[in-house]
């Protein structure tokens, strides 16, 4: 399967592209070098046919250089007032390094919520980005650090680009960061440590390694970075974590040349729908399967039904989006239940003919049909 590696980046059509402060901040603040190299190689791929979507880290720093802060403030309106400051600066810095190569750039500021909260508002964000790549202007993504606030957060970009690459349906994800790739320990600490060229499962134990390599900037360290890849692997996405740093670094990757950590997909690619319902919606509760249950979605793709349930946690409503688990608290799925959760607590372990019995009616044999639940790699 290693052999196919290159042949996911020349046959792309689509590209999701991160960029990590570590690779966009200089001394004195943003990296103009980098963000202009990034413009060009950008933009020569484009030209032979690449779709590019850019998730761009940077407003902090350019907003500490503007105000002439030495370091990020702690209080929360204070960083929300650099970002602010900050944003402006990075998209300009971009607008002038795309310009220089013929290229329009657009901004676009997201939340938690735009995504996650309502599949109309999902698919306007979509839609604008579509309209965009269409055009031939390149999507700039940020999270709108501005109004954010912890509930509305997607936690880092790292887990916005894979979200992000989901939505778009790409091809690949590239995260590009400041060493090659992830390494059996850290680099930095440790010489006997060792870049892994290809991950073919993430593990337990690939999760621990990564634990132990925090970033020097920014939210996210290595292992947000492998949850990303988690995502976009079991999405059917490609992912490589590469040295952003390194010259025209891009170019390599879809020339096909062997750089940094490359994450093998799954076989089976997710439909949009199924992507957002798995990894985009935020869970408003639990609920707990028996091994019977657990196999049956798993193993054989077959609906939730009433009598695999053992536990329900949270209460929800009608349609609402919930995580499945097993009896050992590991994540199966994710769906969208047919019965509120004080109905489900009401047939839970029940024949899908003693329903009518327990509720009064029966409008549905299944808690979660199939076409509503996205199941995921154990």
């Amino acid at each position: 399967m290693e052999a196919d590696r290159a042949s996911f980046f020349k046959n792309a059509g689509r590209a999701v592209v991160k960029v990590g402060s570590g690779v966009l901040t200089a001394s004195d603040g943003l990296n103009t070098e980098v963000i202009s190299s990034l413009s060009r190689q950008i933009c020569e791929l484009s030209e032979k046919g690449l779709e590019v979507l850019l998730v761009s880290s940077g407003a902090m720093a350019s907003g500490q250089r503007k105000i002439g802060l030495e370091r990020r403030p702690d209080e929360i309106p204070k960083r929300q007032a650099v970002a602010a400051v900050g944003q402006a600066g990075l998209i300009l810095c971009y607008e002038n390094a795309f310009e220089t190569y013929g290229r329009k750039v657009a901004q676009i500021l997201l939340t938690s919520d735009d995504l996650s909260v309502s599949r109309r508002r999902y698919l306007n964000a979509r839609n604008t980005m579509h309209t965009l790549l269409a055009w031939k202007v390149v999507p700039i993504i940020n999270e709108n650090d501005t109004v954010v606030v912890e509930e509305i957060k997607f936690g880092d970009n790292d887990n916005l680009s894979a979200l992000i690459a989901l939505m778009m349906g790409a091809d690949i994800l590239v995260n590009l960061t400041d060493i090659d790739g992830l390494y059996t320990g850290d680099p930095r600490t440790d010489p006997e440590a060792r870049l892994v060229p290809v991950v073919r499962s993430i593990t337990r134990e690939i999760e621990k390694t990564a634990s132990g390599m925090p970033g020097v900037l920014g939210t996210g360290g290595m292992l947000s970075k492998i949850r990303a890849a988690r995502k976009a692997s079991v999405a059917g996405i490609p992912m490589v974590i590469a040295n952003g740093l390194e010259n025209d670094i891009l170019i390599k990757l879809f020339s096909g040349e062997d750089r940094g950590t490359f994450f093998l997909p799954s076989e089976h690619r997710l439909s949009n729908r199924k992507s957002w319902i798995g990894f985009t919606l935020k869970p408003k509760g639990t609920l707990i399967v028996d091994e019977g249950a657990a196999r049956a979605i798993v193993e054989k793709g077959k609906s939730l039904l009433p009598g695999g349930i053992t536990e329900v946690e949270g209460d929800f409503g009608v349609g609402s989006p919930v995580n499945l688990k097993d009896l050992y608290g590991r994540r199966l799925a994710a769906g969208l239940v047919n019965y509120g959760s004080t109905e489900i607590r009401k047939i839970k372990g029940c024949r899908t003919g003693q329903i009518k019995e327990k509720l009064g009616e029966k409008p549905y044999d299944e808690v979660i049909h199939r076409n509503n639940m996205t199941v995921m790699e154990t």
